[in-house]
């Protein structure tokens, strides 16, 4: 066929791609090794996929170059998204900035970019592995393997939107990375982020199934490198919860460059309330339920399964009363419950993760997405080192480099 733009990968990027570059009267072809387009859209937003944010800034995104990323974001905003998906029919709920089809479906979302990929006779090819990308005068040799019988597809465009390391169940392999070193671009390497903590210590399994509001703070060699504040979850392993996920790329960092390094997560239980005031409040209590334990005391401060844990990590016995406690245990009682250290070992793998820190250094493709180093070739979404928080703005990400992509690859096709 000719003057073909191949995708490779058919999710969020790739489908927006494919749609954009179609629109805009060039032939396109989609090939996916999943038996399905789009499978990790069904995923996002816990289903209900938050397809953008009205707060959109580079502050919300992470990469070892911004510049890629603010261009990006100039280029195609919320509003532009926003746009786009209601010119598919999407009505759009806005829940304080955060946006989502109004159906609360990801099905919804997908079923409308499908819709529009047949609309515009976009060809797709199914449980297809590609093996090969090769450059072949002015356009690429695709090769690819579909039912055991290996096929070569010739295109004058190539966009990669093959994803990440990330949730790899939904077919992010990590087979982009090879194709960019092929091509001789720099991997960043990738790492797990959005991703739970894992911590050491034997009162996990204690704590677990709390959630509660609260706040964490990464330290690394006296530095802190990340805080967050929002609804923690304390698991068996480690902490988890939205804060967790937004700091945890720095934690997957830091270890990636050092194996060793001493990372502790400081977790404050009771965030709006000063260390000063709580010393003062819990004065008050302990003075008015004399006749109660300390456990017992606490029991009506934060959730009951981290009481002993607190005062086993203080070492003051669950047994002493109100009337016994002495001011200095009420201090580290105190300090205790706004800087609770946990030792963290690690994060849970790349199966757990949303996304990855890490990927293609994007000072390696211009502000429409090409390579700088191979002509025609286009990279685009998770396959970039870049990495938002939670929020929408990964599938911002997605949307828009995906958009920018399809129309400058179909320019002059």
């Amino acid at each position: 066929m000719k003057n073909l733009i191949v995708i490779i990968g058919g999710g969020a990027s790739g489908l927006v791609a494919a749609i954009a570059a179609a629109r805009n009267g060039s032939n396109v072809c989609i090939i996916e090794k999943n038996n399905r387009l789009g499978k990790k859209i069904l995923a996002t937003g816990n289903g209900k996929c938050n397809i953008t944010n009205e707060q959109m800034n580079c502050s919300y995104y992470r990469s070892d170059d911004m510049t890629l990323v603010d261009s990006v974001l100039k280029q195609f905003s919320t509003s532009h998204t926003k746009e786009f998906f209601q010119e598919l029919g999407l009505l759009l709920m806005d829940k304080n900035g955060y946006i989502y089809p109004n159906s609360g479906q990801a099905a919804t979302v997908l079923d409308a970019l499908l819709m529009e990929v047949s609309h515009l006779n976009i060809n797709v090819i199914l449980e297809a592995n590609v093996v090969d990308i090769s450059k072949k005068g002015n356009g690429f040799s695709i090769s690819y393997v579909k039912e055991d019988k290996k096929h070569t597809i010739q295109g004058t465009k190539v966009i990669l939107s093959t994803g990440s390391k990330a949730a790899p169940k939904s077919g992010s392999d990590g087979s982009g990375y090879v194709f960019g070193k092929r091509f001789h671009h720099t991997i960043i390497p990738p790492v797990p982020a959005l991703v739970q903590l894992k911590g050491e210590g034997n009162y996990f399994k204690h704590w677990s199934g709390v959630r509660l509001q609260g706040s964490i703070s990464i330290i690394s060699n006296k530095k802190q490198l990340s805080y967050c504040v929002g609804e923690l979850q304390l698991t068996d392993y480690g902490i988890s919860g939205i804060p967790v996920f937004q700091v945890s790329r720095y934690v997957s960092r830091a270890l990636e460059e050092n194996k060793l390094a001493n990372i502790t997560a400081v977790l404050d239980f009771l965030p709006d309330i000063p260390y000063s005031e709580l010393v003062s409040l819990f004065e008050t209590y302990a003075s008015s339920n004399y006749y109660k334990t300390i456990e017992e005391i606490l029991n009506g401060m934060i959730h009951k399964k981290l009481s002993p844990i607190i005062l086993k990590r203080g070492n003051i016995s669950t047994s002493i009363t109100g009337k016994q406690l002495s001011v200095s245990q009420i201090k580290q009682i105190s300090s205790l419950l706004k800087q609770f250290s946990v030792k963290i070992i690690g994060t849970n793998s790349f199966e757990q993760a949303q996304v990855c820190a890490g990927g293609i250094s994007t000072k390696e493709v211009d502000s429409n997405l090409q390579s700088k180093k191979v002509k025609g070739l286009y990279i685009v979404g998770e396959l970039l080192d870049v990495d938002g928080m939670c929020g929408g703005y990964n599938l911002q990400w997605a949307w828009a480099t995906g958009y920018l992509a399809g129309i400058s690859a179909s320019r002059n096709n």
